[in-house]
């Protein structure tokens, strides 16, 4: 506009002044307003006749422009237009120019992105440019056998049991390397209650008299003090194996059980052990010619995870807590033997023959065979850190994956952390490269996880979970565990939340096998997947909190040899050479496979714009709850009709079924149907999602009393399952079995589904009679 004015000026000759002039008295009294302009040539004429004197005076008098002399009127016209076409020339480069200053996109620099990120910049910067294939295909280039060696080489330590010196080291090296790959990186310390073996002296076992030997290996959390009873096999200790002995009407009160390791964690045998009032137990490895006669076991028997001490909240310092503990810890002694001392009990035992099918089983024990168990472990308060870093997400940062290893062990502990850690460590340095120089813009967060204190039932990881349990199950929408990943080939096997099994499902058709003749998916024996891959989620499985404590959907995976487990687990023979061993020498390309695998799912969750959880999934599995239920209420009103009135109906249980299937098929529809380029939509769709796993909690039960409240796959009374066998109860008139208990515990499983059903719905206002 000053180019133009400077035009004008030089067309009227001189220095000129212009001004325009808004006639305001007239204005504000009702009149027309007047408009005036002059031009003036020059200061004299200006100041002159018709110069200010008059301008003070123009409400009074008419304004009159005099023209200089040897304007013609053919000239003025001429000027009047060339005035008009550079003032709109003008106007129009202004425009331009600022409407270009308006759509240039702004810069999304890592440090401003980093301390706030708004919904503009996201539309204008963040959609994912990348194809599914080109991220797939960068992954496999960057996870090579090579680098996984080197990881390896790197974290491998002979020495690292939680909160030890080696642990710590190793917590160093790993921050250092999330930093390294320039991670936000933090810690995350608690003190928590560890136990030791005996500071001096040991446990110790006697049969008939005699000691067994040295015993350095040991059972966390048992019940420390002496213990004497008859010996009597239990097989592996599950319930089923101690109903046959009580078919034999061997009764285990005061009994000292001896099973077998397997089937089911150590914790369970001892806690079903003590249900039937047995005094002690004693596990030794179960018969593997790998092992040898004097490898020594080492474990916990904590029913649940996390600190004992500090059930339902963490162990922060700052916790003023009194004197409590979990309701998972054991009331008997439980201790670990070595397969020599079981043979020298098993060969001195008598009584009745085992049952059929117990392998390797003979006599199950006299009430003469007498052992006494003496257990002596120190409890002793211990600071663990666990280590985390973090690739943020460019549209939905606050929301995340998490992808976590154990890095503690008993011994050298090389399959149960060390793989682990090295392939969290290289998919950390894969995708933070990925980010930095191939392009690749995740549009949700990746949290990398080492947790400390695994080995003694996931301590670190739980009392993370429960420091942050207001927020997590808000924001993190899956959990990857890298823990035992590589125990032997060539069979897959997974255990997972049922949302995450049709990613599984996809993952293995990406993922090729070691002699990348097929997939992992086109290896999988039979026609159903399912069955040949899938196992169900366990007590002693690392993932097992996320989902029952927190309401996130987890996954744990595992290379392993088909009816042959890795027997050095909770060894101090789980060593690289013995892995080696067991895997033809393959364990770095079945880590990159893992690595692979584990990588894709969570790129998948993250460079999607909706999550790739499928809510129908878990359909089937409440109606077969939901029809077992039914079938053994109707047995029980006809059986047992002063249990259950006959006004009881499972209506309501099957309704709420309904509105989640229902709800369930809704929000397909929603997303077969949605604009992927809204935002908004998209994270209104995927919180939607996220609030399946953590609406199965039970919202009527206390997390400390019982902190895995998930009623599909959690533990307790509140559980679908817990209700089918309280009907058993009830149908065979066992005293335990309370129907008030059992109506109550049915009223909430039903609203439990239904609340999930709603929430799965949407807003409040989407509801209506069709959920």
């Amino acid at each position: 506009m000053d180019h133009a004015r400077s035009t004008i000026s030089k067309i009227f000759n001189g220095e000129p002044r212009s001004y325009t002039r808004f006639n305001l008295t007239q204005n504000m009294e009702g009149e027309n307003s007047q408009v005036e302009m002059k031009l003036s040539s020059d200061m004299d004429e200006e100041v002159g006749g018709n110069g200010v004197g008059e301008d003070l005076n123009h409400a009074k008098e008419p304004y009159v422009v005099h023209k200089p002399a040897g304007r013609t009127p053919k000239n003025v016209c001429f000027m009047v237009a060339t005035v008009l076409l550079i003032f709109i020339i003008s106007y129009l480069i202004g425009y331009l120019s600022h409407r270009k200053t308006e759509l240039a996109p702004p810069s999304c620099s890592r440090s401003t992105f980093e301390e706030s990120i708004t919904e503009d910049s996201v539309k204008m910067e963040a959609d994912p440019l990348m194809d599914w294939k080109d991220v797939k295909s960068l992954l496999d280039q960057k996870m090579t056998a090579s680098s996984i060696e080197s990881a390896f080489s790197e974290f491998a330590s002979k020495s690292h049991q939680a909160g030890s010196a080696g642990d710590i080291a190793l917590a160093n090296k790993v921050l250092g390397r999330f930093k390294e790959y320039g991670m936000d990186t933090w810690t995350d310390g608690h003190f928590v209650k560890l136990v030791d073996p005996p500071a001096s002296g040991s446990n110790m076992v006697t049969f008939k008299g005699s000691d067994l030997g040295e015993l350095r290996g040991y059972l966390a959390y048992s019940k420390t003090g002496t213990a004497k009873g008859a010996v009597l096999h239990g097989n592996y200790g599950q319930m089923d194996d101690l109903g046959k002995l009580q078919d034999k009407n061997i009764a285990l009160d005061g009994r000292v059980l001896l099973v077998r390791s397997g089937k089911i964690s150590f914790a369970e045998k001892v806690a079903n052990a003590a249900k039937l009032n047995a005094s002690a137990v004693l596990i030794y490895p179960d018969g593997d010619r790998r092992l040898g006669g004097s490898t020594q076991l080492f474990g916990h028997v904590h029913l649940g995870s996390g600190d004992p001490y500090t059930p339902g909240f963490p162990s922060f310092n700052h916790t003023q807590f009194p004197p409590v503990q979990s309701s998972g810890l054991p009331s008997i002694l439980a201790q670990t033997i070595t397969v020599n001392m079981a043979a020298t009990i098993m060969k001195g035992m008598e009584g009745t023959s085992a049952p059929t099918g117990w392998v390797g089983v003979g006599r199950l024990g006299d009430d003469k065979d007498m052992v006494t168990v003496e257990v002596n472990n120190v409890l002793s308060e211990k600071f663990i850190n666990n280590v985390f870093g973090v690739i943020k997400g460019f549209v939905d940062p606050d929301r995340f994956v998490v992808m976590g290893a154990q890095r503690d062990a008993w011994g050298p502990g090389f399959a149960s952390s060390t793989v682990g850690t090295s392939v969290l460590v290289e998919l950390a340095r894969a995708i933070s490269d990925m980010v930095k120089n191939d392009g690749f813009k995740p549009r949700r967060s990746i949290v990398f996880a080492s947790w400390s204190a695994g080995e003694y039932g996931s301590v670190g990881a739980t009392e993370w979970l429960e420091g942050y349990l207001s927020s997590l199950n808000m924001k993190a929408f899956s959990y990857i565990n890298l823990d035992g990943v590589v125990s032997g080939f060539p069979t897959f096997k997974a255990s997972a939340s049922p949302l995450m099994y049709t990613l599984i499902q996809r993952t293995l058709r990406e993922v090729n096998t070691l002699s990348d003749f097929g997939t992992l998916y086109s290896a999988v024996p039979g026609s159903n997947w399912e069955a040949a891959v899938m196992e169900p989620l366990r007590l002693n499985d690392p993932a097992y909190p996320f989902i029952t404590f927190s309401g996130i959907p987890s996954v744990s995976f595992r290379f392993t040899t088909e009816g042959a487990e890795y027997p050095y687990l909770g060894t101090l023979d789980d060593t690289r050479d013995k892995l080696y061993g067991a895997t033809s020498n393959q364990v770095a390309k079945l880590a990159v496979s893992a690595g692979q695998f584990a990588g894709k799912m969570a790129l998948r969750l993250v460079h999607d714009h909706l999550l790739h959880l499928d809510v129908e999934k878990y359909i089937r599995q409440i109606r077969t709850h939901v029809f077992a239920i039914n079938s053994k209420i109707q047995k029980v009103q006809s059986m047992q009709p002063q249990m259950l009135p006959k006004s009881l109906s499972v209506h309501w249980l099957i309704s709420a079924t309904g509105s989640y299937s229902r709800a369930a098929s809704r929000l397909s529809n929603e997303i077969d149907n949605s604009n992927l380029e809204d935002v908004a939509m998209c994270r209104n769709i995927n919180d939607r999602i996220m609030s399946v796993e953590r609406d199965f909690l039970s919202p009527y039960v206390s997390p400390r009393e019982t902190p895995f409240r998930h009623i599909l796959v959690g533990s307790g009374s509140h559980t679908l399952k817990a209700l089918s066998d309280h009907l058993d109860a009830l149908q065979n008139d066992q005293s335990d079995a309370d129907a008030d208990l059992f109506r109550i515990e049915f009223a909430l499983a039903t609203w439990t589904i239904q609340g999930c059903a709603n929430s799965l719905a949407g807003e409040v206002w989407s509801i209506d009679n069709m959920i």
